[in-house]
């Protein structure tokens, strides 16, 4: 798949594991918005954990694209939804044992009133492969 990381100093820096943009063709693959749960039980996993729960997130995240033919390094395009922005030091460290900076996807982060089943972190993407 050809992709292009897009920087510009005309724009502030990333201040994460992500990129300023991705220039990508190819086939898209949209995956969902996942919570974590453990795909064998349909239980939560970390409660109250922020950083588990973004594991598990992740987990999720990567069958699913391995089950459409693709991988993390293929995402070019997160969005994550916390429950409290003062989880996202947390949240940020799992997520950047998954996505190499240097080649990381576009991202946004937000705070949400509510997630599913009361969970505190939500992550959606997509992928091109």
């Amino acid at each position: 798949m050809p992709r292009e990381i897009i920087r510009t100093t005309l724009a502030p820096a990333p201040v994460g594991p992500y990129n300023q943009a991705i220039a990508a063709s190819g086939r898209f693959v949209f995956v969902a918005g996942q919570i974590p749960l453990d795909p064998d039980t349909g239980e939560l996993v970390g409660d109250g954990d922020v950083a588990a729960q973004t594991t598990q997130v992740l987990a999720n995240l990567k069958a699913i694209l391995e089950a459409a033919g693709a991988t993390l390094t293929d995402v070019v395009k997160t969005s994550v939804f916390l429950k409290d922005m003062n989880d996202f030091a947390a949240m940020n460290a799992v997520y950047a044992q998954h996505f190499d900076a240097a080649i990381a996807p576009a991202r946004a982060c937000v705070e949400v009133s509510r997630l599913p089943k009361d969970v505190l972190v939500e992550i959606e993407c997509i992928a091109v492969i």
